[in-house]
């Protein structure tokens, strides 16, 4: 008997085993009882033991054939996973579940999304929009596209780009409290911040060849930048963003329009912030996460993460 036939045999065998008769398990195979019996004879002949004992009433295994339907079970399971998996490599399919900030998702990633599932038809994109940090870990979201320095963990990240960040304000707000010169004047500022907790305690500063971190209070918080950027517009305090969010309100002209204005350039540290989409790697990595991850890689290469 060859090797080939071996696994449609002991699927033969485990459904028998399954139906608790030979007969049973021939009309759900579609086959003859007497074609089904021969298979369970072949194999008891080749291995030299007996696996069933049969009667006119019932079907029961013997010890030998519990062990055989215990291998069978793992080993046809074994094939079908790597089959399924050979499979998914050659066309990548099921769902991924993506999660990325604010603007740079709405402005970046999401434009490129109809170009990828136009390149792979069988894969389902789950959305996520926000600033908060999303579960990788846990499961939560397949990948994750974050900015800034990465904390130690046991994901692999996959750089995109990188971003800088820019202090701004209304020029309304600033004709109501004044214009900071230097970074110490926001002391007597409301600064709008994140409201998630950062990397950074603070905002960073370059003075006199030295960078700084510098605290800052404010009156309001935000899980996100476009809600910074809406309230500085309106003149309710001084933030400090990325620049895609700066991007979004420029295309809006808020910015042509000097409904806002970079402040503090001089001590900006033009601190870039690397892009990076990060996933759960390895060699079990979904072929699904891994073309995804890749597509970015692909159109994102320019040095701000946009799209190349």
């Amino acid at each position: 008997m060859e090797r080939a036939d071996r696994a449609g045999e002991m699927a033969i065998f485990l459904k028998v085993a399954c139906a608790g008769s030979l007969s049973g398990a021939a009309r759900e195979l579609s086959l003859t009882p007497s074609a089904v019996s021969r298979i369970v004879a072949r194999i008891e002949a080749r291995l030299g033991v007996r696996l069933m004992v049969r009667t006119t009433r019932q079907l029961r295994l013997t010890a030998e054939g519990e062990a055989y339907a215990r291998a069978a079970r793992r080993i046809l399971a074994d094939l079908d996973e790597t089959e399924s998996a050979l499979a998914d490599r050659a066309r990548p399919r099921g769902r991924i579940r993506v999660s990325a900030a604010m603007a740079h998702g709405r402005l970046v990633i999401v434009p490129l999304l109809g170009a990828f599932v136009a390149r792979y038809p069988d894969i389902a994109v789950e959305m996520e929009i926000s600033d908060e940090v999303a579960d990788v870990i846990g499961g939560r979201v397949d990948v994750a596209i974050r900015f800034g320095p990465l904390l130690d963990s046991p994901l692999t990240a996959r750089r995109l780009g990188e971003t800088g960040r820019t202090v701004i304000a209304s020029p309304d707000y600033l004709a109501r409290h004044g214009t900071p010169r230097v970074p110490a004047d926001l002391a007597d500022h409301n600064c709008l911040d994140f409201s998630f907790r950062r990397i950074e305690p603070g905002w960073p500063f370059r003075e006199n060849g030295r960078d700084y971190m510098l605290a800052v209070k404010g009156n309001i918080t935000a899980n996100n930048g476009e809600t910074l950027v809406q309230l500085a517009a309106q003149g309710v305090g001084i933030t400090r963003v990325g620049n895609f969010h700066i991007d979004e309100a420029s295309a809006r002209g808020e910015f042509a329009e000097g409904a806002l204005v970079p402040l503090l350039e001089d001590f900006n540290p033009q601190d870039r912030e690397s892009i990076h989409a990060v996933f759960v790697g390895g060699p079990n990595t979904p072929a699904r996460v891994r073309v995804f991850v890749d597509f970015l890689s692909e159109h994102l290469r320019g040095g701000n993460g946009d799209p190349a």
